[in-house]
């Protein structure tokens, strides 16, 4: 999507890319194993004949033709396509390459952001000064990531990042999509609510209940309305569908949780081994804390039913700490709420609140 020149002057009108790797793990495989080149692809768990617990990280889009996606059980993946090439994830390797894709992206950017492993924003220097020079340099960027990193990625080119980020996933794999300030709502209106970042299912079903299923429906929606229904997001959320963002390309996103969880291989209701599993992950939790030298105000809790029904509860405590008692303290708190209902699939344990840890700080962790 791209037509007449557009120049863009001043920091409130600069070209914005979000690069989006293609199917990135299974696109790495891929990459390392030149036989799986065609094949439905899913990176995962062990599907162990249909009966395998957890879900798909991601899948090549050889696998996506069969209806699977990441996220998706990855027994549900198997009836799906009994015949894909299921391969256990190989985060060392992902990390590795991650990590060289980001460099190469910030030797094109003015100013970058990396969002995940495998997708980042970047703002161009001044020297790219209309859309159309913008496009000719998102494929020096694409030709650059396949030709040092033998895989493919989509490029979204916009005013903003909102923008940016929904182009990027606008022709999927090895796209290039550019949306000029002019054309920002007829690219955006005729989309599904759901294609705005941040609408998430269950915003996306209460949308639909309102009748507002299009961007353009949503954009032109009275704004009390969305207030009376959403609070303050629903301001948020007009915004978003009339192409309006504010966020800014940062150089660097401050951590904001840690967090871990792990999925029972068998359904349980047993507390005791529940309990265990908490443990472990706690301290998991405490170790990332004191590699990173933060201190949490707040615990979260995470557990999934056998029905994949799913609940978090949280708890702010009165100081900032690190202490691994604290953690597991307030989880198991947090936890009575749920033993001797049904049996739990996945358990989880978060901090969030996070601050840097002060060298002189002496911290007291006892408390009611």
């Amino acid at each position: 999507m791209l037509a007449s020149s557009s120049k863009i002057n001043g920091p409130e009108r600069r070209i914005t890319f979000h690069a989006d790797m293609d199917s990135f793990f299974a696109s790495i495989e891929v990459r390392e194993r030149s036989e799986l080149k065609g094949l439905p692809v899913i990176v995962g768990s062990d599907p162990k004949g249909g009966s395998g617990r957890g879900v798909v990280s991601t899948c090549s889009y050889e696998a996506r033709k069969y209806g699977i996606h990441s996220a998706m059980p990855i027994s549900q993946a198997y009836r799906l396509c009994p015949d894909a090439v299921f391969l256990p994830v190989n985060m060392k390797l992902y990390a590795s390459v991650s990590t060289e894709i980001m460099e190469l992206l910030k030797g094109f950017a003015d100013r970058f952001q990396q969002v995940s492993v495998d997708e980042a924003y970047l703002v161009p220097g001044p020297e790219i000064k209309s859309f159309e020079e913008a496009a000719l340099y998102a494929l020096r960027i694409k030709d650059e990531v396949k030709k040092q990193e033998g895989i493919t990625c989509s490029v979204g080119i916009g005013p903003n990042k909102l923008i940016a980020k929904i182009a990027s996933g606008f022709q999927k794999p090895d796209g290039l999509t550019v949306v000029r300030p002019e054309d920002v709502k007829e690219f955006l209106f005729p989309l599904p609510v759901s294609k705005i970042p941040g609408i998430g299912e269950k915003t996306a079903d209460t949308l639909k209940s309102m009748g507002l299923n299009r961007v353009k429906e949503l954009a032109t929606c009275d704004v009390q309305l969305l207030s009376g229904k959403f609070g303050k997001m629903g301001l948020r959320i007009k915004q978003l569908a009339n192409g309006l963002d504010f966020g800014e390309v940062r150089e660097k996103e401050s951590v904001k949780s840690i967090s871990r969880h792990g999925t029972f291989t068998e359904d349980t209701s047993d507390p005791v081994k529940i309990a265990g599993s908490l443990d472990l992950l706690a301290e998991s939790v405490h170790s990332s804390l004191l590699k990173n030298r933060f201190l949490f105000k707040t615990v979260t809790l995470t557990v999934r039913f056998e029905d994949f029904s799913t609940y978090t509860r949280s708890k702010t405590i009165p100081i900032w700490t690190s202490d691994i008692f604290v953690i597991k303290r307030t989880a198991m708190q947090l936890l009575s709420e749920f033993i001797g209902n049904q049996k739990l699939r996945l358990v989880g344990i978060g901090v969030t609140k996070l601050r840097e840890k002060d060298e002189k700080q002496t911290l007291i962790t006892d408390f009611t």
